[in-house]
Order: C-alpha cells, then sequence, then structure tokens
C-alpha cells in the first residue's frame, strides 16, 4: 500500500514538473536574433585547390669548371645581389692553360711579323718584275697561314679568359640562398649545383586543379588566397596555365601571382578560391558556394552545428559538416543548404525550440 502511494506522487510531481516546463516555455520572451543565409558572400560556384608558395624568380648555381673549392662566400639565409662573389673554385689547371695560351700567341706573332715582311717584299719585287708569279704567291699562302695561326692563338686565349670566369662564381640575381650543395674543399664538376637563390619580392601560389575545373579558369582571372597558418586572406591573379597533365598526375598546374607578398615566405601552403559567375543555372562539376561566418558556429563536443529557424519562429539546431576555412568564414560540406537562413547572433542564450525573433 506505501509502494502505490509512493508511485503515484512521483507520477504527480513529474506531470506537474511537466507542466511547469511547458507554461515557461509557452511564456518565454523570443530571443533576438540576427538573421543571414548561406552563401550570401559567395558569388556562384567555386572551386578550391590547396598548394604552396614559391618565388617566381629561382635560380640553380653551378659551374663549368672541374677543381676544388678554395672559397665558399655563401651561408643559407644570407642575402646576396646579382654579380656578387659566392664561389672560388682552384685555377692552377686554367693558369697553365693561360700560359700556354701566350706562349702560342708569342709564336705565332713572331711567324706573322716574319711572313708579312715577306709577302710586302716580295709584292714589291713582283711589282718590279724581280720575282716570279710562283714566288708571289708561295710569300701570300705563308702569310695567310701566320695569319691564320695567330687568330688560332687568340681564340684559345679567349676561351682560358672564358673558362676564368667559371672560376669565380657570382649570384646571377638578388635574392636569399635558401639550399647549399657544397662547402669548401669539395670538388665541384660541371653541372653540379652548388646553390640556390630565390627571390622572395615576387612569390607564385602553385596548384593543381582536376579536368573538371580546368576549363573554367582563365589566365588573368582574380582569386582568393588563404594561407592556411594564419588564415590570413591576400588576393592573387592567374598567371600560367598548364594544358598538360601528363606529368602531375592527371591534375593540371595552375600558378597564381600573389600581390603583397612582402611578408610571405616560399614554402607556406595555401588554400585558393577559384570564382566562377553563374549564369542562372550552377554546373554540375562545381560545388555551390554555401559559406558561412565562423561566429554562427556552435561546437559540442566533437559535433558542429548551426541554429537555423523554423516555421514556427523557433529556433532548431542543424549539425552540418565543415570543409575549408578562408579567413573569417567556412565552407559547409552538408547540413545547410544554399540560400537557407541561419542565425548568426542572438541577444540570449539559444537552444533547441527557443522562440526567437528577427
Amino acid at each position: 500500500m506505501k509502494i502505490l502511494v509512493y508511485s503515484v506522487l512521483l507520477l504527480g510531481l513529474s506531470m506537474s514538473c511537466s507542466s511547469e516546463e511547458k507554461d515557461a516555455t509557452l511564456s518565454q520572451k523570443p530571443i533576438q536574433v540576427t538573421v543571414s543565409q548561406s552563401g550570401a558572400s559567395s558569388e556562384g560556384a567555386y572551386a578550391s585547390a590547396s598548394g604552396k608558395l614559391v618565388a617566381k624568380n629561382t635560380v640553380n648555381v653551378s659551374t663549368r669548371m672541374m677543381g676544388y673549392i678554395t672559397g665558399m662566400k655563401a651561408e643559407v639565409g644570407q642575402n646576396v645581389n646579382a654579380g656578387q662573389l659566392l664561389v672560388s673554385i682552384n685555377s692552377t689547371d686554367i693558369q697553365a692553360k693561360g700560359g700556354q695560351a701566350n706562349a702560342q700567341i708569342s709564336q705565332a706573332q713572331a711567324n706573322y711579323n716574319i711572313s708579312k715582311k715577306d709577302y710586302d717584299r716580295f709584292s714589291n719585287l713582283y711589282k718590279s718584275q724581280s720575282a716570279s708569279q710562283k714566288e708571289l704567291d708561295d710569300m701570300r699562302a705563308r702569310y695567310e697561314m701566320a695569319k691564320a695561326g695567330l687568330d688560332a692563338a687568340n681564340a684559345m686565349k679567349s676561351e682560358v679568359n672564358a673558362q676564368y670566369r667559371y672560376t669565380n662564381v657570382t649570384a646571377p640575381i638578388s635574392g636569399v640562398i635558401t639550399a647549399k650543395y657544397a662547402e669548401q674543399g669539395d670538388m665541384a664538376s660541371p653541372g653540379m649545383p652548388l646553390l640556390t637563390i630565390e627571390s622572395p619580392s615576387s612569390l607564385q601560389a602553385q596548384v593543381l586543379i582536376s579536368e573538371q575545373n580546368i576549363t573554367q579558369i582563365t589566365q588573368g582571372m582574380s582569386v582568393k588566397i588563404t594561407l592556411k597558418s594564419t588564415n590570413q586572406e591576400v588576393p592573387g591573379t592567374v598567371a600560367e596555365i598548364s594544358k598538360s597533365s601528363t606529368n602531375t598526375g592527371g591534375q593540371y598546374m595552375v600558378k597564381v601571382n600573389v600581390a603583397g607578398s612582402q611578408n610571405l615566405l616560399p614554402g607556406m601552403f595555401v588554400n585558393i578560391q577559384f570564382p566562377f559567375k553563374n549564369a542562372g543555372k550552377v554546373n554540375q562539376d562545381f560545388q555551390e558556394g554555401v559559406m558561412i561566418p565562423k561566429s554562427a558556429l556552435v561546437e559540442k563536443g566533437q559535433l558542429t552545428g548551426v541554429y537555423t529557424i523554423s516555421s514556427n519562429n523557433t529556433a532548431i539546431l542543424r549539425w552540418v559538416k565543415i570543409g575549408k576555412d578562408f579567413g573569417d568564414q567556412v565552407e559547409i560540406l552538408s547540413g545547410l543548404t544554399a540560400k537557407e537562413a541561419y542565425i548568426v547572433s542572438a541577444n540570449g542564450k539559444l537552444f533547441n525550440g527557443a522562440k526567437v525573433s528577427k
């Protein structure tokens, strides 16, 4: 009998509490909210791709000489100017060739002087009919051979001088040394890279685009670039579009010039959003631009949602799947359709079923 009375009392209390909560919900004053529409900041369909920043001007410094490196005046991170001496290579062999070339020039010059005098003498004798035509022809042949020998010796000297220039390697451009492949005392060989110089004043973003999207990207198109590390947004312009995907795994390389890249560094990862204007109907190959502010998101544990408004003007928590970040905006992959109203901010605490007013 006591158990029955206790159960009746609990049932009565439960019904009383439920009634009170219902009355409280009915008597709740509507919460003032600010409403927006998903995709309001987007201009239609878009394609996005991830990549990294690279220096537009990158040079691998090498030499045409083989020899030991006797001087290395370069370190990674060092700023250099065009024409600045960076690497010196042992020039003993070149000096020996230079001495040989000088000796050959002296010998050729002497032969040339003698043959020229003989030719001039026999020319005067031939005019006075004191020498035959054959003798004059022989002197002319000796003179031309001596002249050719002198030209060859001078050409060899020019070649040696050209090789001298490769024993002192200078910076071809102004920039920053980003890589160093040899040290003082190492053996340098022709074509072997010694240093890499990048010019960070002019950066490009390189991304790979799928074949469904590449046809909609045009040279000169304005794009939005987002740095993944800081969410900083900078404008960009499409500079180069590869028309072949043979060497890039079925995707197409697109290079984008970055504006205002003074504080950026090569190697930073970025996300690029390529916008496409809608002409009535969105191309099914592209994603609809569903973007909302990050401030509108509600996080509970590992779930992320956003409050929408029902037909009865009550708040409804909708779970969504988010995609890439674009500064203070975030991409919604699912859970919220384009142009669907959602709550951006409220003057009170929102919960499921809370009355709201715009």
